[in-house]
């Protein structure tokens, strides 16, 4: 085993190298984990059930010594067995009834992903002022790892916290520009937190909402075919099926081949045909004790 602290604290064995860099120590990581008393025969914590594992902040939610020195010797995707004295673990006290006092455990680890969190960490204990006196790029850079926070959460399901991380790198970008050069960075940044906030409101079933930030995309560039995409599905599901032929017309002008935007206006098609269908029923309802 390798020996991380040189004291035999804390050993490892990897099962599965990962690739990239190491997890840094301002990281927010996900992991799969399972915590192990004896001879790896007795469990005692596992979060292996979870489909989605949530984030957690090293240094704040990951408190074990032992199991952050281990985390920072690894790389996404990589899988480790780690053995902690009780030093590095639970202590002379341990933790009863689970643990008891001076007990050495086994934890089997995979980091399935991180997310550096240093800047937003510095960047939210700053003042307003101290904000606006940052250089642009630094701005940038936060608001880019807010949104990789964002996509992170969407790519799990939780549109919810998706759509509260987006709108953080939005309220970050609000400063104003000193230059044409400067606007444009902070426009190109937008313009993707405008996307993703349309799709995430398509998510949560808020097609007003989606159509809102779809359009605000247009604003800033009215030939992108992925906004005319969002705005036309938002009308869709609104059943406003003419403004949404126009918007799904005008992206399948610039992207013929796009199947996705084949199939929406398919699916437009066959919708508009079942409401007139329905529409001629209702007349003929309507009217049918006039006839009679």
């Amino acid at each position: 085993l390798q020996d991380l602290t040189g004291d035999g604290g804390v050993r490892k064995e990897q099962l599965r190298p990962g690739t990239g860099r190491l997890v840094p120590p301002s990281a927010s990581v996900a992991v799969k984990y399972s915590g192990y008393l004896g001879n790896w025969n007795k469990l005692f914590c596992s979060n292996g059930s979870s489909k989605y594992p949530r984030l957690m902040k090293l240094g704040k939610d990951i408190t074990l010594w032992g199991l952050e020195i281990g985390l920072l010797s690894m790389t996404k995707g990589e899988a480790a067995l780690f053995v902690l004295t009780p030093e590095y673990a639970y202590g002379q006290r341990g933790c009863p009834p689970s643990i008891p006092p001076n007990t050495t455990v086994l934890f089997k680890v995979e980091v399935l992903d991180f997310i550096d969190s240093e800047e937003c960490d510095t960047f939210f204990e700053l003042t307003c002022e101290q904000r606006d006196r940052l250089p642009l790029e630094k701005v940038l850079k936060v608001a880019a790892t807010e949104r990789e926070f964002g996509n992170y959460f969407f790519y799990k399901q939780c549109f919810k916290i998706a759509k509260d991380r987006y709108k953080r790198a939005l309220s970050i970008l609000g400063r104003s520009s000193s230059s044409k050069a400067e606007q444009s960075q902070i426009d190109a940044s937008k313009l993707l937190l405008f996307l993703n906030l349309s799709l995430t409101y398509l998510k949560l079933e808020r097609a007003d909402r989606a159509l809102k930030y779809g359009e605000l995309a247009l604003e800033m560039d009215q030939g992108n075919a992925k906004a005319l995409f969002r705005c036309g599905q938002a009308c869709l599901y609104m059943r406003e099926y003419s403004k949404s032929r126009d918007f799904l017309a005008r992206a399948q002008c610039i992207q013929p081949f796009n199947c996705d935007i084949n199939n929406e206006l398919k699916k437009l098609a066959r919708y508009y045909k079942e409401y007139m269908k329905m529409e001629k029923e209702m007349c003929c309802q309507m009217f049918d004790p006039l006839n009679s």
